[in-house]
């Protein structure tokens, strides 16, 4: 029963239509209250009273508290003040009135929140379901199957030419929960239980040592496969079922704090993920041990932490896919940042910026690079851009793209990861170069 709820479509379909259609019919309900011009003037300022503190609230909530880490979409400036006025309307509406329409009034006011928060949620399309809107996992555990400990020599040849896929193989590939998480022995980090990405070559019988993608997503955020499992899905049919292993991890702790990747008061991040989640990968998963067959991904928060893992670390990813990055650890209220963390210490806080990294580690001989960001994204481009520029002038093998027609939002992460990983399926040997 509650995994129906939690698993409801709030991004397009008909639960958010009929949301939608009620609050509609509500705030109708409560505007024609009364005849005569008296009324109609009391609406207009009620309604522009209320859309202009809507204004200023998400004003304040996005400049001034960094609420929602960085800019939001657009449609946030037409569903807050919208939501807002009709609240304004609702709260009108409780005085001089009879008992019914008081408690249309009392529903309406949660009504119009829940509106605006489905609507802004589904301009990103980050959070598809109720449930991961409220960061509650429906995912079911799945437990990897452990490979032989006997073979683990990469294969002389690539995969797309030694692997025959079996009749019995699954169509499409399982996502879950990762059965008794992630050990973090070294770290002591408070993860979230992350997830994993099993592709149809995984799940049969002396199933093939596959490549391996650690990914990130962003902030506030959770560890979810399904982005990354759907676009390594379409891979996977298109590849006599082959396709990364990809363990998606958290590396918050808490959605709402960024603990920026990095060893420090907030978190033992970079621990977590090089001494807990790396190795533990590596021995438990069955993945291709080589650098080559090893990529750090990440998407926002996560795309910066793709960015600074893959560029500091080179000598454990081969590769690193960053989508819609942030350019650097905390790049949107840096001035905090540097002050809280790093004690205003500017030479520290630069020595973490992944562009910094990759011009002192030059040359980069083997590694492939891969920044993608939505076009549309003004917030998040240049910064991508220079990025990717670091990573050219430190001789990574560099591809930047921008996906076309998308903002800071799903269509930019789909089309990201389908950018990357036609990039990199020919480096992963899935496909032939």
């Amino acid at each position: 029963m509650w995994d129906f709820v939690l698993e409801l479509n709030v991004v397009d379909g008909p639960f958010i239509i009929a949301v939608c259609a009620i609050a509609a019919l509500v705030f109708l309900y409560l505007l024609f209250r009364g005849p005569g011009w008296s009324w109609v003037l009391t609406v207009v300022v009620l309604l522009i009273v209320g859309a202009l503190v809507g204004v200023a609230v998400l004003w304040l909530a996005v400049n001034m508290f960094d609420a929602f880490g960085g800019p939001v979409d657009d449609s946030a400036w037409l569903w807050v003040p919208a939501a807002s006025a009709g609240i304004t309307l609702a709260i009108w509406n409780l005085w001089y009135s009879r008992w019914w329409r008081k408690l249309i009034a009392l529903l309406a006011i949660p009504l119009f929140a829940a509106a605006a928060a489905f609507g802004v949620n589904a301009a990103y399309g980050l959070s598809p379901t109720l449930g991961s809107m409220l960061h509650i996992s429906t995912a079911d555990p799945i437990d990897p199957p452990v490979p032989d400990p006997a073979e683990t020599a990469d294969p002389a040849e690539p995969l797309y030419l030694t692997w025959t896929p079996p009749a019995d193989m699954p169509a499409t590939g399982e996502i879950g929960v990762v059965q008794g998480g992630v050990p973090n022995t070294q770290s002591g980090f408070a993860a979230r239980p992350a997830q994993i990405y099993l592709p149809p070559a995984a799940l049969v019988a002396d199933a093939p040592r596959l490549p391996l993608v650690v990914m990130m997503m962003g902030q506030p955020g959770d560890p979810d496969a399904s982005f990354i499992g759907g676009v390594l899905d379409e891979f996977a049919a298109k590849h006599d079922g082959l396709a990364p292993i990809a363990l998606v991890i958290d590396q918050l702790g808490d959605p709402g704090v960024d603990p920026l990747c990095l060893d420090s008061e907030l978190g033992r991040v970079e621990s977590y993920v090089m001494q807990d989640v790396v190795p533990w990968a590596k021995q438990r998963l069955g993945v291709l041990q080589g650098r080559q067959y090893t990529t750090v991904a990440g998407y926002s928060n996560g795309g910066q932490c793709a960015a600074y893992f893959g560029a500091k670390h080179p000598e454990v990813f081969g590769n690193l896919l960053a989508v819609s990055p942030l350019e650097f650890a905390g790049a949107e209220q840096a001035d905090e940042v540097l002050s809280t963390v790093f004690h205003d210490v500017q030479p520290a806080y630069d020595a973490v910026k992944p562009a910094n990294i990759m011009a002192s580690k030059a040359p980069y001989p083997d590694t492939v690079a891969v920044f993608t960001v939505g076009e549309n994204d003004g917030a998040f481009v240049a910064g991508t851009e220079r990025l990717a520029d670091a990573a050219i002038a430190a001789g990574m093998q560099t591809t930047l793209f921008l996906v076309p027609g998308a903002d800071h939002d799903a269509r930019a992460l789909r089309g990201g990861l389908e950018k990357g990983f036609e990039v990199l399926f020919p480096r992963l040997g899935l496909t032939a170069p």
